[in-house]
Formats: C-alpha cells, sequence, structure tokens
C-alpha cells in the first residue's frame, strides 16, 4: 500500500541526528521525480526507476549528511522499508551535515601509490606483446565550433591558459606510470601546450584531407603515460570562421563522471581564466584509495571467498565468429556503430521496464546478451559489467578526476528457453548478488578465473557499459563554449567488443566499438541491426515471449543446412570405411 514512512511501532522513525524515514523517502522521490506519497515503502524501487548508479547518488549524499550504509546492503534489496531497517541498527556515523573529511592516516600524496586492478589491467593490456594490447584505454573525442553551429571563435591563447589551470588543478592529470605498475602525480604537467593546425586559408579538399589524417592519427593513439602524458588538446583553425576541438583521455585517469569533470571545469576556466570559482581539491586520489583499502578489507576477504567458491562453475567469453585468432590480430583497431535512439523510444523503453520491475540499464544489457547468444557457439557466457564505484567518503570526492571503474562479471545462460521478462529478471538478481560481494573486484575474479584455463583466452572480453543517470556525457554550457559534440571513439585494451549507453538530448546514444580485424565482414553490422531490432521488439512489449529470430535469413539457411540430420544413416560405424581404404590402398593419403 502507498503511504506511510519506512518503520513502524516497533521500530525508531529516526537513527539519532541524522537521517529521518520521511527525509529518506523525500531524498528517494526527488531522486525519481515522483511525489514522497507514490512511493510505498514495501515496494521495490526499481519499479519507480531506481538503477545502480542513483542508487549511488543516494549513498553518497546520505554519507555527506553523516549516514553509513553502503551501496551493496543498498541494492541487494531496494524498498525504503528495508533501507531503513539497516539504518536504525547501524546508526549515524557523524552528525547531519558533516562536511569532515573521511577518517585515516595522512597520506603523502607526492610519493607513488599503487594502481588499482583495473587501472593494472589497462595497463598491462597497453603491452605490445599481450594478446589484443598495444593500445591505450582511450577516449577521442572532437567538438566542431563557429557561427554555423552557433557558437563563437576559440582563442587559442585563452584555451592553453584554461588547460595549463585546469592540469594544476587535477592531480591525476600530472600522473606518470612507472616501470614497477604503480603511478606518480608529479608537480608539473607533462603536457608540451596546445597544437594549433591553421587550416583558415585551405582548400576545400585540404582541410577533408587534414582532419581526416588528423582523426585517423588520434582516434587510435596510445599516449605516453609513462611520460605523464595522460590527457591532450589540439585545435584546428578552418575557414568560415569555424574550428574543431580535438580531445584525448587515457581511460587510466579518468572514469565518465571524471570526463565531465574534466569537460567542465575546462569551460569555466576558458571563461573566467584561472581565478574561476570551483571548489577546492585538498584530498586527492591516493588518500582515498588508501582510505578505502582500510575500510573495505573486511568485506573484501569476504567476497574473495564468495568469488572462490563460484570459480568452477564460471563460464567463459562468448564464442563469436571470428575471422581470425585474437593473438594473431596485428594492430588493435577499433570501429565504431552508432545509434541515437530518440527520447520518445527511451521513454517507452524505460516506462516498460518499470512495469516489469526492472532497469532500463538491465533491459539493455540482457537484449545485448540475447544477440551476443545468438551469434555464440556456446550458450553460456561472460559478460563484464564495468560499475561507476565512486564513493564519497569526503565531500571533495565528488569532484576528483580519477578512475573509479570496477567491474562485475555477469553470467549469461541462454540455454533454457524463457521469457524476455525472466531473462532480464535474473540478470538483475545477478547483478545485484554481485554488487553485494564487489569488494573483491571482477578484474581479480577475472585474473583468478584465467588462471584455472588451460589455454591464454581472455575470460570475458565482451563488455556493456552504461552510464544512463548521468546525465548528457557533454553539457550544453561546453557546447555553447567550444562547439557542438562530434565524433568519437573509445578503446580498450583486450577487449573484442564494447557497448556503450550514454545520454544524449534526452534520448540513448547507444555505442558498439569493436577490434575491426577480428570479425568478418559483414557480422559485426548484422550483430548491431539484430540488436536495434530486438529494441523495436521490446518497445511493443512482447517480453512474455522469447525474442524473435535474430540471424539474417541467410545465415538461418546456412546454420540449418549446416545442422541438418536427414537422410540416409550409414549401417555400419564409420571408423569400418577408413580401415577399408586403408587395407586396399595404404598409400593414398586420403
Amino acid at each position: 500500500m502507498a503511504g506511510g514512512g519506512p518503520g513502524s511501532d516497533a521500530s525508531p522513525t529516526q537513527a539519532g541526528p541524522g537521517l529521518t524515514a520521511e527525509a529518506m523517502r523525500t531524498d528517494v522521490a526527488r531522486l525519481l521525480g515522483v511525489e514522497p506519497a507514490d512511493i510505498d515503502p514495501d515496494v521495490d524501487l526499481v519499479e519507480f526507476g531506481l538503477d545502480s548508479l542513483r542508487t549511488m547518488q543516494l549513498v553518497n549524499q546520505w554519507r555527506r549528511g553523516g549516514t553509513e550504509l553502503t551501496f551493496a546492503e543498498l541494492v541487494e534489496r531496494p524498498v525504503l522499508n528495508r533501507w531503513w531497517e539497516l539504518l536504525a541498527a547501524a546508526g549515524p556515523a557523524a552528525e547531519s551535515g558533516s562536511a569532515e573529511p573521511a577518517d585515516g592516516d595522512p597520506v603523502d600524496e607526492t610519493e607513488p601509490f599503487p594502481l588499482t586492478p583495473v587501472q593494472h589491467a589497462y595497463w598491462i593490456g597497453r603491452r605490445d606483446d599481450q594478446v589484443l594490447g598495444g593500445v591505450g584505454c582511450h577516449f577521442y573525442v572532437e567538438f566542431d565550433g563557429g557561427a554555423a553551429v552557433g557558437t563563437g571563435p576559440v582563442d587559442p591563447d585563452r584555451l592553453a591558459e584554461a588547460v595549463r589551470a585546469l592540469l594544476r588543478r587535477h592531480g591525476l592529470l600530472r600522473a606518470r606510470f612507472l616501470d614497477d605498475g604503480t603511478q606518480q602525480i608529479q608537480r608539473e604537467p607533462a603536457w608540451l601546450g596546445l597544437l594549433v593546425h591553421d587550416l583558415r586559408t585551405a582548400g576545400a579538399a585540404e582541410v577533408d584531407a587534414a582532419l581526416a589524417a588528423e582523426r585517423d592519427q588520434l582516434a587510435h593513439r596510445r599516449l605516453a603515460v609513462e611520460l605523464g602524458e595522460v590527457f591532450d588538446l589540439r585545435l584546428s583553425l578552418l575557414p568560415g570562421g569555424r574550428h574543431r576541438l580535438h580531445l584525448n583521455f587515457d581511460l587510466l585517469v579518468a572514469d565518465v563522471l571524471s570526463i565531465q569533470i574534466i569537460l567542465a571545469d575546462l569551460t569555466r576556466l576558458y571563461r573566467a581564466g584561472p581565478q574561476a570559482d570551483l571548489p577546492p581539491l585538498p584530498y586527492g586520489f591516493p588518500t582515498y584509495l588508501a582510505h578505502q583499502e582500510s575500510r573495505r578489507r573486511p568485506a573484501r576477504e569476504r567476497d574473495r571467498e564468495y568469488w572462490r567458491k563460484r570459480l568452477p562453475d564460471l563460464p567463459d567469453g562468448p564464442q563469436l565468429p571470428l575471422a581470425v585468432e585474437p593473438a594473431l590480430v596485428e594492430t588493435t583497431r577499433f570501429q565504431r556503430r552508432d545509434h541515437l535512439l530518440d527520447p520518445a523510444a527511451r521513454g517507452r523503453l524505460e516506462q516498460l521496464a518499470r512495469q516489469h520491475g526492472v532497469t532500463l540499464p538491465m533491459v539493455l544489457a540482457t537484449a545485448y546478451a540475447e544477440v551476443l547468444g545468438a551469434w555464440s557457439a556456446e550458450q553460456r557466457f561472460l559478460l563484464n559489467l564495468p560499475l561507476f564505484d565512486r564513493e564519497v567518503v569526503d565531500p571533495h570526492v565528488a569532484w576528483i578526476v580519477a578512475d573509479f571503474t570496477n567491474l562485475l562479471p555477469i553470467e549469461v545462460d541462454l540455454r533454457e528457453s524463457s521469457s524476455f521478462r525472466q531473462r532480464v529478471r535474473g540478470l538483475q538478481e545477478q547483478l545485484r548478488a554481485g554488487i553485494g560481494h564487489s569488494s573483491y573486484t571482477g578484474v581479480e575474479v577475472l585474473r583468478d578465473l584465467a588462471r584455472t584455463r588451460t589455454d591464454d583466452r581472455i575470460p570475458a572480453p565482451v563488455v556493456f557499459t552504461s552510464a544512463i543517470g548521468m546525465g548528457d556525457l557533454v553539457g550544453e554550457d561546453v557546447q555553447r563554449t567550444f562547439g557542438r559534440l562530434g565524433w568519437m571513439l573509445s578503446q580498450t585494451p583486450q577487449a573484442w567488443l564494447d557497448h556503450q549507453v550514454t545520454e544524449r538530448d534526452g534520448g540513448l546514444y547507444l555505442v558498439w566499438d569493436a577490434v575491426a580485424e577480428l570479425f568478418p565482414p559483414g557480422v559485426l553490422d548484422d550483430m548491431f541491426a539484430g540488436y536495434l531490432r530486438l529494441l523495436d521488439w521490446l518497445a511493443r512489449d512482447e517480453w512474455d515471449g522469447p525474442v524473435p529470430a535474430l540471424l539474417p535469413a541467410a545465415q538461418s539457411a546456412v546454420r540449418d543446412t549446416a545442422n541438418a540430420t536427414d537422410g540416409r544413416v550409414p549401417d555400419r560405424p564409420l571408423h569400418v570405411d577408413f580401415f577399408d581404404r586403408a587395407t586396399t590402398d595404404p598409400g593414398r593419403p586420403r
């Protein structure tokens, strides 16, 4: 029933001076865009649109107010009454409204410090001796500006000054990565300055050729992180008062939220100069990691045991059709396939997801898994889901640029015929269970899994990344200053295929970035087309039945022919013919 706050006559309505039951429901309602009275305290909040990103926002908001509830606790059972029981049992960690930094020993942030498990995986994967390595975990994006798109010209000197101020502000943008697998924040940035290509007097063909060459070089660039090169920005000045801004991010130092922070800060510094009003950052990533390691140690040992017991039964990644073995790929280059799902289509899927008690990200992840299964030789496989694991244990953590990513391996099992609704609910339950044991990271789980294998295959080379709930990757203020968001590409070492979902202009930007050489011609095009057809089918709310056929008709016909079992059955074992031929014609090799 709706109405009434969490708790009952037998439980308190406030845990000390911290969060009250009604304040909790009000915060949730505000985040989800509904009225507090509409939220039934005994109903799964997923039905109101709560997902993992929004749950983390609640954890961080309440932590800043002095309330100790963990992300794993909230995700495991997202019901207000359950959350209140946890809150009442734990009690407040500090006074409401506290802005004190997290407890822990002081950390010298000028000294080398360890890589996170995800950073270490990226760092190892960028080496040339790794299968599908030789690339950085890297994001390249362009902004196209000028009067035609409603922006003014960019001043190169002012932009260079803003970048230098940005690098002084964010420690990890001055980080270098050492040979011993540690990272160190340098006093001075390694950035060499703004490179400007002046093409204002060039002809159209020359401009097109120059921009194409620049894109080809920068999109697949491996930044020299060992020298501290983790971020770069270039400017092309074009005829007619136009310009193109080229940005490179090494994702060793920046997750999705960090990229948003970088772009927003750069915009403010460009507009207002180094004196721009930005919050101070006295608390850095080395301190965060040191304090988190201490905080999570007990849970880490418990979660390690959980995953150790699951290891023997975990599958590998999907067995997709390949044109070449991954170890034989000479140059790891990614290509992008993308589609913008308009706001109406997004709203329809979001509404259906709530009606079925699941989140929109899990709907998209399940649809992706169905497509992978349609092309995979194995119907049971692992899918890698990144988690944005930024815990605001200190108020300043919200503004830190760093990679806070964790990974979670999810098992997909398509062997039994099930409805789509059953499949997505099953994956959502797995996600909740996995998040509840994520103090032992997914990278460590996959390392442990690889040690149990006798070959060098990557256990889970297929990724699904959702940033739904974080708003547009690039805000309007950034685009009004530097230009409209243009072409982009990401690459991840040792990944075959990475599906990313971000918000754009009220809709969803659906992206597949994949290693081009790895797959036969046309396969990825057919898979992506099948994925979009499946989303159209889901929008018709036919979730209680199995998904429609996803393979193209021509490919289905080939499979049917290869798997046909009709015809005459031999009346004796096959090996008898072999030995007869060996007796009558022993010199013939076949």
